[in-house]
């Protein structure tokens, strides 16, 4: 159970009473993620000045990975991003209006509940949905007042590929050592000129809620950055158009294109550096996925993610991404 910090009954309760949604009925740990502590809560959902009348929420303990400084932009971004309709969870804030408090040491949000599931293989209808959301997203997110820039950018994977060493990524897989060379090349790649908005750059399908082909939640906006928008798209083309065994789905990408460009028509600079853009977004999962095998001892009671997954689909985007966008 990914909860770190026990908080006992009573010290729930309290926290829950410092937020105007009701009392505490239980709390119940969440199993996902790896970073921080998750609570299911439900309350007698009294609700709030401004009327909601909720009564399940996610209460998060931010146990590591995350910049206390960065929690206003993430938790202002998902207010903005609801206040305009998008199917983000709304900041809960405190009785003094505050959307995150101090907790045993460590900072704590009360976020709306959202329902629905994550889709285990997406379907091209799923896809198209969730281009189309993202497409608003972008577009609802160009007023936001925030900033944040992106740490996990192009130069930033090459440098995690150029410390973690050829030697030691090719214990991993030896065509691992080969993706330093294709990040270098990444890393040169001049995006500045691109249109920019507030993008979520994690759009994995763990982190969309659907009832069936209609998105109920988007999730986990820990990456979330100022940056081109295509980057966010090609993000979530790499993470959803491909099936277990790395074979390229073209109905799903070309749904989530589709899906996306219903709402906001890519600009022929963006179509130009797709595969580009692509490339360099596998790039940053092979780097991160890398340097966490790497890091994790062998011992460790814990999955590790295979950083050639990515690789791979770098290499088709080498091999036909020129050609996916034409037209």
């Amino acid at each position: 159970m990914a909860v770190y910090t026990h908080l006992g009954a009573e010290e729930l309760a309290q926290l829950i009473g410092e937020y105007a949604v009701g009392e505490l009925v239980s709390a119940k740990g969440i199993a996902e993620g790896v970073s921080n502590s998750n609570w299911l809560v439900e309350t007698t959902g009294s609700g709030d000045a401004e009327g909601f009348g909720g009564t399940r929420f996610i209460l998060t303990l931010y146990e590591r990975r995350i910049d206390y400084a960065d929690l206003p932009y993430f938790l202002g971004l998902l207010d903005h991003l609801a206040s305009k309709g998008c199917p983000v969870p709304r900041t809960m804030h405190d009785r003094s209006g505050a959307s995150w408090r101090m907790v045993e040491g460590k900072a704590a949000a009360l976020i709306e509940f959202l329902p629905g599931v994550s889709p285990t293989r997406p379907t091209p209808a799923q896809a198209r949905a969730v281009g189309a959301v993202l497409a608003n997203l972008h577009l609802a997110a160009q007023d936001f007042p925030g900033a944040r820039a992106n740490a996990m950018d192009f130069p930033a994977s090459a440098a995690i590929l150029e410390a973690c060493g050829a030697e030691a990524l090719a214990t991993i897989d030896p065509a691992l050592p080969a993706m330093i060379a294709a990040a270098r090349e990444a890393a040169a790649l001049d995006l500045a000129g691109l249109p920019q908005s507030q993008t979520h750059t994690d759009l994995f399908p763990d982190n969309v809620l659907m009832l069936g082909d209609r998105v109920t939640g988007l999730i986990d906006f820990y990456f979330a950055c100022t940056g081109p928008m295509v980057l966010d798209l090609a993000v979530t083309h790499a993470a959803w158009c491909f099936d277990g065994a790395n074979a390229y789905r073209a109905d799903c990408g070309a749904a989530l294109v589709e899906g996306y460009q219903s709402v906001r028509r890519l600009t022929p600079q963006e179509r130009a550096l797709f595969a580009e853009v692509a490339k360099g977004a596998c790039l940053r999962f092979v780097a991160s996925r890398a340097e966490d095998w790497l890091d994790t001892p062998d011992d460790a009671l814990v999955t590790r993610k295979d950083p050639m997954q990515f690789a791979r689909r770098w290499q088709f985007y080498q091999d036909h991404g020129a050609g996916l966008l034409a037209g």
